[in-house]
């Protein structure tokens, strides 16, 4: 498919490509393959997902997005906020504006570089899960915000084999069929943690984890009684901040806000197979 015009941005470290696709210049049962195809690092563009921006009658915009091994995900946080700075730049929506998701009708506000965007309300929150692993017994807490995450806590975040043990975390029985990311998490500050994340559909670490960061913030608000806004540093360095309400184990107003950075425009060349 030679010709196909895109952006790549990246949130934090979380790096997407996101394609206007209102007028279906990829069809739907394309974009799978063509995400596969353009995320492959090494052999392509290279990315943790693709974003297909389209036209919705109940929103300004919907998504779909997929992960860089073509699967489809309900929610990316960090790709919600390089969707949300998409839109502004090529004239589909305004500064504040909302867009369709599998998870539910998201709201962003757009400040050049900087996008606060609204989370669809966390659900399935367990505050303690027992994980029967390999080298023994790990408790964690579970929680999904817009895609289900697990929450470890750990002394020394860099002494963490984030690959092998959220591999077998994100494939693990308690979690089939649909698996869940995979977060480690310390406090380093009285509102602040720092976050690692093995993220399911790239199968990897990754630099950055929008869901991941508001999962990690939402648990150690539960464990360690953490304040809105908490400060989360992703293994990136950068810093991503999340405001919440919070009743008991209940949040709301779950925000998430942080910079994005737009690396170039381009288009295809050869045929992507």
């Amino acid at each position: 498919m030679p010709g196909i015009p895109f952006s790549k941005l990246s949130g934090s470290g979380n790096d997407f490509i996101l394609i206007d696709n209102r007028r279906g210049v990829v069809s739907t049962e394309d974009l799978p393959g063509l995400a596969r195809a353009l995320c492959r690092r090494k052999f392509a563009v290279g990315a943790d997902g693709l974003v297909a921006i389209e036209d919705t009658d109940t929103a300004d915009f919907r998504w779909q997005f997929f992960n860089a091994d073509g699967s489809s995900a309900e929610m990316c946080g960090n790709a919600g906020r390089c969707a949300a700075r998409f839109a502004l730049e090529k004239g589909i929506a305004g500064t504040r504006h909302s867009f369709a998701t599998l998870a539910g009708t998201i709201r962003a506000e757009v400040s050049d570089r900087r996008v606060k965007l609204e989370m669809v309300l966390p659900t399935d929150l367990r505050p303690e899960v027992e994980i029967p692993l390999s080298a023994g017994t790990r408790r964690g807490a579970s929680i999904n915000t817009g895609v289900p995450h697990l929450v470890l806590a750990e002394e020394d975040l860099d002494a963490v084999d984030v690959t092998a043990l959220g591999r077998e975390i994100r494939n693990h029985s308690l979690f089939s069929p649909a698996g869940t990311n995979v977060n480690f998490i310390s406090k380093t500050g009285e509102s602040a943690v720092s976050v690692r994340t093995y993220e399911r559909g790239v199968e990897d670490e990754t630099l950055a984890c929008g869901t991941g960061a508001v999962a990690g913030a939402l648990i150690g608000a539960c464990w360690w009684g953490l304040a809105s806004p908490i400060s989360v540093r992703t293994r990136g360095g950068e810093i991503l901040i999340i405001y919440f309400s919070r009743q008991g184990d209940r949040f709301e107003e779950v925000f998430l806000e942080g910079d994005t950075l737009w690396v170039y425009d381009a288009h295809c060349v050869d045929e992507v197979e």
